[in-house]
């Protein structure tokens, strides 16, 4: 008599859970409430172009790496900004200082002239690209587009920093927040 040798268990069928359905897409007008509960560190982003200044106010700048130095920027597809980005090779930022609420305002309105946008704004140049650096920052950046890459609505420029200041530590910043710019030291 031959010896039975016990056999397994055999294995459960390997099935993956099954994969929901794709969601409806999320009203914008609640992902804009709900967006505006985080905070974001208010900038001035700047272009030389054409012989003129261009510039916008922006809370859509991060770090993307220290090696390279990288920022990256989201900027509205239609812009006239993003229209500039293309023609130049270089554009630079401005983390605006406590006290820069008035320029934030003013860069982020509506209907202001595409021509002297800078002219009520001290500002200086940026070394490699020669755009604007507000007065009124606690840090500046210049850079060097590297990639840009479609993202909805918007633009994803990536740039190099190139050159990078910082003002007096003493200087606080600039924070959106639901809303409003609160100023933060």
């Amino acid at each position: 008599m031959t010896e039975r040798v016990p056999v397994p268990d055999p294995v459960p069928d390997l099935v993956p859970d099954p994969v929901p359905a794709v969601p409806a897409p999320v009203e914008g007008a609640l992902l804009r409430a709900a967006a505006a509960r985080l905070p974001g560190g208010v900038v001035v982003v700047t272009v030389r172009w054409r012989g003129h200044d261009q510039a916008m106010t922006a809370t859509s700048v991060v770090s993307a790496s220290l090696e390279p130095p990288l920022l990256l920027l989201c900027v509205h597809a239609d812009s006239r900004l993003r229209e500039a980005l293309d023609d130049v090779p270089g554009w630079a930022v401005t983390v605006l200082d406590d006290g820069a609420a008035p320029q934030a305002d003013w860069l982020s309105s509506p209907g202001r002239p595409a021509v002297d946008q800078l002219a009520r704004v001290p500002h200086h140049r940026a070394p490699w690209s020669g755009a604007a650096w507000l007065d009124s920052g606690a840090a500046w950046f210049d850079l060097r587009t590297v990639a840009v890459h479609p993202a909805g609505d918007h633009d994803v420029v990536l740039g190099e920093v190139v050159a990078v200041r910082e003002a007096d530590p003493a200087r606080g910043g600039l924070v959106h927040l639901r809303g409003r710019l609160r100023p933060v030291r």
